[in-house]
């Protein structure tokens, strides 16, 4: 019997036991079937597949009864006073997940001008491509190098000894994702990959899905007029089963006039930045050396014992996710 995933919630501090959505089915695929049927394993993370079961999931008629109702709603923990649209609009399961709210009054930004955010509501791990840092954690859930493109040498290098943070969207997630920091984008490019889950069973499975998923990468330059001053950010956002696409739709204001992301363009914190499709997924960040000093509250929080994480019980350490929300401060830089 596998151990339950548990978590840390953010504002009360309290432990919470997290109910993994297809938790079953992913345990199958990821021990008996990845090991002794690949070809079949191969099939079930492939794109046709996985937007197979987003379409059961989210568009048949028979999800929408299921899962666009009120009930359904509250036991996902989604706050309906929080959606721009009402009750009888988000009538399907798609229309609860890509669901937008009131942002600006809900998720305020935090006062400090430097302050980096979340860019998702999620749980989030921190870690350190530094051997003599307590948070080393490389190649526990991606291949650095893989993970940013094997031919993008130029940010291999600027990211070396580096921070980085994990954020998982659930399913029952907000998944638009914001804008972590101020400053330019300097490039921007996407990388092929397959559907792996992201669920905490698979990703100890030694399968780095993060790395080998297909994403979207965005590399800030922060340290320009009105910028985080921080110096370069990448900002990694991993697609996973039942995901086909992330939707970059970068707004000023509210969702109004979203336009793509692009080199060149010039972002402000906590805006809206892209768009999951429905299921969950994952983002990373990843920062250079010395440049952020993290909150000490989820420093404190990942090494709790006694909290019942599967990604402790995969990797040997205490590893427990703090639940954060979308534009809540995460770090500050190190020189503040």
């Amino acid at each position: 019997m596998l151990a339950p995933h548990q978590y840390v919630d953010r504002e009360t501090g309290a432990v919470r036991t997290e109910q993994l959505f297809g938790d079953r089915l992913v345990r199958f695929l990821y021990h008996p079937l990845r090991e002794h049927a690949p070809m079949l394993f191969r099939a079930f993370t492939g794109s046709r597949c996985s937007a197979a079961l987003a379409l059961f999931n989210y568009d048949f008629a028979l999800g929408c009864r299921v899962l666009g109702n009120r009930r359904f709603l509250q036991e996902a923990g989604v706050n309906l006073r929080e959606c721009l649209d009402s009750l009888e609009q988000l009538d399907t399961a798609r229309k609860v997940f890509e669901r937008k709210i009131r942002y600006w009054d809900c998720r305020p930004v935090p006062s400090e001008p430097r302050a980096v955010l979340s860019p998702a509501d999620a749980r989030m791990l921190i870690g350190s491509f530094r051997q003599d840092c307590q948070l080393f954690l490389k190649g526990k859930f991606f291949e650095f190098e893989e993970l940013l493109g094997c031919d993008r040498l130029q940010w291999q290098k600027a990211f070396a000894d580096g921070d980085f943070a994990i954020f998982r969207l659930t399913p029952d997630k907000y998944h638009y994702n914001h804008t972590p920091v101020s400053g330019q984008v300097i490039d921007f490019y996407e990388l092929d990959g397959v559907f792996h889950s992201c669920n905490p069973h698979a990703v100890v499975q030694a399968v780095t899905p993060y790395s080998k998923n297909r994403r979207v990468v965005t590399v800030f330059d922060t340290d320009v007029p009105g910028g985080t001053g921080i110096g370069l950010v990448a900002m990694i956002e991993v697609v996973a089963l039942m995901i086909g696409d992330v939707v970059q739709c970068y707004s000023d204001h509210g969702y109004a006039d979203p336009i793509p992301v692009r080199p060149g363009l010039s972002v402000g914190r906590g805006r809206p930045k892209s768009l999951f499709k429905p299921g969950s997924s994952t983002d990373v960040l990843i920062f250079e050396a010395g440049r952020v000093r993290f909150d000490e509250d989820l420093l404190r929080n990942q090494g709790r014992c006694h909290v019942s994480s599967r990604f402790s019980q995969g990797f040997g350490r205490s590893l427990v996710e703090t639940d954060v929300q979308v534009r809540s401060r995460i770090a500050l830089p190190a020189d503040a």
